[in-house]
């Protein structure tokens, strides 16, 4: 059995089902880098939300059809931000913010006591919290000589008191043993939680494509969250962004994220804007969120009071470090869960700490729970009852390194993507960056093929409003 295959599998157990005979694997080389399963992992998760998807067009129609993943494809959504081509310079943005790097803030640095950290400031204030932590500077000398003059465990606490991101490294056995990662241990990559009873709800009878009817609220910010709000988009729900103008944004990652999303401002430090929220939810399916444990509860929209207020709801939630055990209040990236969960330490080996070529945790964990959030949709349309999804990005991390760990010869037997194999799993479409290109879906389905029918806009296009659930189908391509 191929690691696709034993990754997929483990993703049907989580479903409760056996091994689909529609779905297939085009498999060929691995094409990153890496000693881990990675583009395994992330066919299998891909694959594992495209069972689901057919599954519910053939509860509601009757229609079955033939699913399909390329392991290549599957490789270049791990990268997926990195070929959008936005025709317009002007509206071009970076994915980092050029102050940051400057800063000589974000990377690995060596420490007094011969290990690494890693520093992630991800927003302007996460750089300002680190350099109090540090007492120092925002020039590369500064951080470096702050670094070298602590312990990795020092600056992490120290960065973690100022509510800012820090991580040192960790080798996979270290992080097994903490109590963080005896906690994840525990865990599937995906949980699917049944939280309170409520009537079944069949699945809506519109439109042309598996979830068309379904509303998705998305409050989520960079790649995980926003991948999975994407991911369900793609079978045709009607996703609605939701972002505060007060926050900070990565606005290099929006128009790789944002596909078939409408996007609005709302602001929850209003009043107004929380009853709006109420009011959403309300009439909404999916409610997808990535803020720190414990925030929408104080805004009283956590999974048992939302339970209440829309009896059927599906919360899922999105974090780093998991949504039990010490660190689960603790803010992190992509990049964090790598270096905390022995992956960086493993893909550098003995030149130091290094990142896969690739957001592994980050794309992987968006499409787990849209996979997720599928399997809820599924289970209240055929028993009933609000669920709660929950997914990290060192759970990934964990699952990832789980499938085995290869030696040298497969990082050298990798087969990068070329220009020419790339340029088949690319679309183009025009909205509000103009004309683009960018990654397909990487699903194909023979009846209900997944795509957008919205293309990218930019942040607060529209009115915090559901459209009309009979939306025409408008391919975005």
């Amino acid at each position: 059995m191929s690691v696709t295959e034993q990754a997929f599998g483990q993703l049907m157990r989580v479903y409760g089902r056996e091994r689909p005979d529609f779905v297939r694997f085009d498999e060929g080389p691995h094409a990153l880098a890496t000693r881990f399963a990675a583009d395994e992992a992330v066919s299998a998760a891909l694959a594992a939300g495209g069972t689901v998807a057919a599954d519910l067009w053939k509860l509601r129609t009757g229609q079955a059809q033939q699913v399909e993943v390329s392991t290549r494809e599957a490789a270049a959504s791990l990268n997926s931000y990195s070929f959008v081509r936005i025709e317009d310079p002007a509206h071009q943005v970076p994915a980092r913010d050029p102050a940051i790097l400057r800063s000589g803030v974000l990377g690995f640095h060596p420490t007094r006591d011969g290990r690494h950290v890693l520093l992630h400031p991800s927003f302007p204030p996460g750089t300002e919290r680190i350099l109090r932590a540090l007492g120092c500077e925002a020039t590369p000398e500064s951080v470096g000589a702050a670094c070298l003059a602590r312990t990795a465990m020092e600056i992490e606490d120290a960065v973690a008191a100022e509510r800012g991101c820090a991580a040192m490294v960790r080798t996979p056995e270290e992080w097994d043993a903490s109590e963080q990662g005896r906690v994840l241990a525990s865990r599937p990559p995906v949980e699917v939680v049944k939280i309170a009873d409520s009537p079944p709800e069949p699945m809506p009878d519109v439109g042309d494509m598996p979830l068309s009817g379904v509303r998705v609220l998305d409050m989520t910010r960079v790649l995980a969250g926003p991948t999975c709000a994407r991911t369900l988009a793609q079978y045709g729900a009607d996703v609605l962004y939701l972002a505060s103008p007060k926050l900070p944004a990565s606005l290099g990652f929006l128009p790789d994220t944002n596909h078939g999303k409408l996007s609005a401002w709302l602001d929850l430090d209003e009043p107004a804007a929380r009853d709006r929220l109420a009011e959403l939810l309300r009439t909404a399916d999916v409610f997808s969120q990535g803020y720190r444990t414990g925030a929408m509860e104080r805004m009283g929209f956590g999974p048992a009071q939302l339970a209440q207020l829309r009896p059927g709801i599906v919360y899922t939630s999105i974090n780093c470090y998991g949504h039990e055990g010490p660190w689960r209040g603790r803010a992190g990236w992509e990049q964090l869960a790598q270096t905390v969960t022995g992956l960086a330490h493993v893909h550098g080996g003995v030149e130091g700490p290094k990142l896969q070529p690739g957001a592994v945790t980050d794309y992987t964990t968006g499409f787990l729970a849209a996979f997720g959030s599928l399997i809820a949709l599924q289970r209240r349309a055929l028993y009933g009852g609000s669920y709660l999804v929950r997914v990290s990005l060192c759970q990934t991390g964990m699952w990832v390194r789980s499938l085995g760990i290869g030696d040298d010869s497969r990082v050298a037997a990798a087969t990068p993507l070329e220009s020419d194999e790339v340029r088949g799993f690319v679309v183009a479409s025009d909205g509000g960056y103009g004309p683009m290109s960018h990654l397909r879906p990487a699903v194909r389905m023979s009846a209900t093929p997944p795509r957008w029918k919205r293309p990218v806009v930019k942040l607060g296009t529209h009115p915090a409003e559901w459209p009309a659930r009979d939306v025409a189908q408008v391919a975005a391509e």
